[in-house]
């Protein structure tokens, strides 16, 4: 039998299990599946025949080789940082690695190495990286094949809560890392292009810039700047590209209210919050504000972030039981960001049988035998439930296919890579497909620009 170490069985790894397990008898497979919980290991494998749990503590470097020796591939699933001791262990008993994390620039440094062995280093194999790589590449060779020159690219993607399951007056709830929502858009300004200039946004002013998207059937959708378009410029081979701009989709009204959070300071992750242990949510909230000594916490709040009475955006915060005295932080040496991923967490995370929503939207402009042409091409996925979300669906089935597809040698091109050859991107959209996850694509009116006005 043929094995697949899985490194980290956690949310997103759910779908990519039951995926390999499915295809387990057909395709002669035993999966060992790996974390530091074996309970976790456990729940996720269910007693299958065709699977082993085990714990493992993969800063434990003998536990950690002598697991990856005896795979014939190896999956991590692992936070991307802790990819590369797999990787170089992966290099040393000439493992195939896949993962679904953007390459770094110490995997990068890897990749003469595994070309030298013939070794497939598949990253960026998720959503988010990943099926928006596959997804656009697909569209941008279809158009150059065609003769067309591409004049505008924009990408859009959002984990969401599905309709049925929405529930709160933020209309979201978390459907991947808590952290990562809380920190999104730091460490410098969004970068893009639009129409040829060079365009930034800071911080402080993300998400006040918004464009706003339209997806039949679900609604309106707004969506903010990332922090990086631009190095898709030399991945997608869009150099010349007139606009390129890469933004999370999030429902309407969402960004005006995270950006009180901004503007008070609660997702700074930079210093320690002095006791913070023994905090109350309402000190948490207090320690931001002016001193008073007469106006309330609430008071002082409206007059900062100079919300009226009558402003849903009070209603927001309200919810979220900011203000309560005697919900404690209970976390000792906290930063505002991890405080505030603790609260929001109270209210956001997904129960036993909600279910959640992944909605990618891209845009392509190109010109054609001398005419501007567009074509839209939007995908949403709906989750089956806490465990099955469809985040774990849409992160982790392209890494199992792509795992199947480099065990088969049908994927052959070596070295550290993303999955932007059609022999990756072809056969995994046509089998994701199958599993509901599908791109509707239409012609539109081209969405230029007035360059007078710039």
């Amino acid at each position: 039998m043929r094995s697949i170490l899985i490194i980290g069985a956690g949310r997103s790894a759910s779908s990519l299990i039951r995926y390999l397990l499915a295809k387990s008898e057909s395709e002669n497979l035993h999966l060992v599946v790996a974390d530091l919980s074996l309970a976790l290991a456990e729940k996720k494998t269910q007693k299958h025949p065709n699977a082993t749990p085990i714990a493992l503590n993969i800063f434990d470097t003998e536990e950690r080789k002598a697991a990856i020796e005896k795979a014939s591939i190896v999956i991590s699933m692992l936070p991307a940082h802790l990819h590369i001791e797999i990787a170089k262990d992966c290099l040393q008993f000439k493992k195939h690695l896949v993962t679904a994390s953007y390459i770094s620039d110490a995997m990068q440094a890897l990749d003469e190495e595994a070309r030298k062995n013939n070794l497939v280093f598949m990253n960026e194999i998720g959503l988010d990286p990943g099926i928006d790589h596959m997804s656009a590449m697909k569209v941008i060779d279809e158009i150059r094949a065609k003769g067309g020159k591409m004049l505008l690219f924009e990408s859009f993607c959002g984990g969401l809560v599905a309709p049925e399951s929405d529930n709160n007056l933020w209309n979201y709830k978390f459907t991947w890392a808590p952290r990562n929502v809380v920190l999104a858009g730091q460490g410098g300004a969004a970068k893009f292009i639009q129409e040829g200039t060079y365009k930034y946004i800071p911080y402080s002013a993300l998400f006040r810039r918004t464009e706003f998207l339209e997806v039949e059937g679900y609604g309106k959708f707004e969506a903010y700047s990332n922090r990086d378009s631009l190095k898709y410029k030399s991945v997608y081979g869009l150099d010349n590209v007139l606009t390129l701009y890469r933004g999370t989709i999030r429902r309407v009204g969402f960004s005006k209210a995270w950006n009180m959070f901004v503007q008070l300071g609660m997702t700074d992750d930079s210093y320690i919050m002095e006791n913070s242990e023994n905090m109350s949510y309402r000190q948490f909230v207090n320690s931001f504000l002016p001193y008073h000594p007469t106006d309330s916490a609430e008071i002082k709040t409206r007059l900062i972030l100079k919300i009226d009475q009558d402003d849903i955006m009070w209603d927001k915060l309200l919810e979220l039981d900011l203000f309560n005295p005697d919900k404690k932080v209970n976390l000792p040496n906290a930063t505002p960001a991890q405080i505030l991923e603790k609260i929001l967490s109270d209210s956001w995370s997904l129960e036993p049988n909600d279910k959640d929503m992944i909605v990618m939207y891209h845009k392509f402009g190109y010109e054609l035998n001398g005419e501007k042409k567009q074509i839209d091409s939007k995908m949403v996925c709906i989750g089956d439930d806490q465990t099955y979300t469809a985040m774990a669906k849409t992160v982790g089935l392209p890494v199992a296919m792509a795992t199947l597809l480099i065990l088969n040698g049908k994927i052959t091109t070596p070295g550290v890579q993303l999955p932007i050859k059609e022999e990756v991107y072809l056969p995994i959209l046509n089998e994701l497909e199958e599993h509901g996850v599908i791109f509707n694509e239409q012609k539109m009116p081209y969405f230029g620009y007035n360059p007078d006005l710039f």
